[in-house]
């Protein structure tokens, strides 16, 4: 079990501002209403295939789900969460990687949520790193649920991944906004092939300066609301949450996949910035 960790930027106001929007949404009206009006989009697949260095160009290809920003609670119906459960079932990802904010509100919102997670086979593993929702709830109940439902939690750690693809290793970031970040630490030991999961793109100058092949997000939500040509209106405050909204990137020799979530926070309305949940093949090269 992890240790429970107040967020860093958790203030009184921040506090008041959450229960209140709690108490207006009630037990899910607001989600309900937008749902009835077709305002909770249905979800997408963005899938991709990759090529990174391997010990064996003819290894099976490696095959991610990654979801993130669920926001289990008032904002998001029941039926969004199920649905986008099923498709990760039914992708049969050999790694799922799940990334944070997986409630809005109260802790307790994960129960169902983590059920139907560990219900994903993953023969390689369920990984999840925190959000900062997670961390303005109650981070132990959270990760409490998650390991019950088999789904590992990182914090500024890796892990290698088991035999035929014991060649990767997958890294946790901390959130950077509301936790503790330490690349340093999430690197240490990790081997040639790595795979980041983390909460948003404002990890990204924590690990800038360090080897990897693979970097996964959200937080954004795309802006969750946004002009007809995709184009956000409104963005979580940071630089590189700016500079990448959602979609895939090109970061030297690295790719960066920012996904718009499945969940929706604070309004319960998508507009032209639809769910999304990635499906990465990743092949390998042999490098002479």
């Amino acid at each position: 079990m992890l240790p429970h960790r107040r967020a860093v930027d958790y203030t009184p106001l921040l506090h008041v501002t959450e229960s209140l929007l709690d108490r207006i949404s009630g037990k899910g009206w607001m989600a309900a209403i937008a749902d009835r009006l077709g305002w909770q989009d249905q979800l997408r697949i963005n899938r991709c295939a990759l090529t990174f260095p391997g010990p064996n160009q003819a290894l099976a290809p490696l095959r991610i789900a990654f979801a993130s920003d669920f926001h289990a609670g008032p904002t998001t119906h029941a039926r969004t969460i199920t649905q986008a459960c099923q498709v990760l079932r039914d992708l049969k990802p050999d790694l799922l990687l799940l990334g944070g904010d997986f409630v809005s509100y109260r802790a307790s919102h994960i129960e169902a949520l983590a059920q139907q997670l560990g219900e994903v086979p993953a023969p390689c593993g369920r990984f999840a790193v925190l959000g900062n929702h997670d961390l303005w709830a109650d981070d132990r109940l959270i990760v409490e649920h998650l390991n019950r439902a088999g789904i590992q939690v990182l914090v500024n750690k890796n892990v290698q991944l088991p035999p035929p693809y014991s060649h990767v290793w997958l890294c946790g970031l901390d959130d950077p906004s509301s936790g503790r970040p330490d690349a340093a630490a999430m690197f240490r030991g990790a081997g040639p092939c790595r795979i980041v999961l983390m909460h948003s793109p404002q990890g990204v100058p924590h690990i800038d300066k360090y080897a990897y092949d693979l970097a996964v997000c959200g937080h954004t939500h795309g802006g969750q609301i946004c002009l007809p040509n995709g184009r956000p209106i409104i963005l979580p405050s940071g630089r590189y949450n700016r500079r990448y909204p959602s979609g895939h990137f090109q970061i030297g020799n690295q790719r960066l996949f920012v996904s718009r979530g499945v969940g929706y926070g604070g309004l319960p309305v998508r507009l032209f910035a639809p769910p999304d949940v990635l499906s990465c093949a990743i092949s390998w090269r042999h490098d002479s």
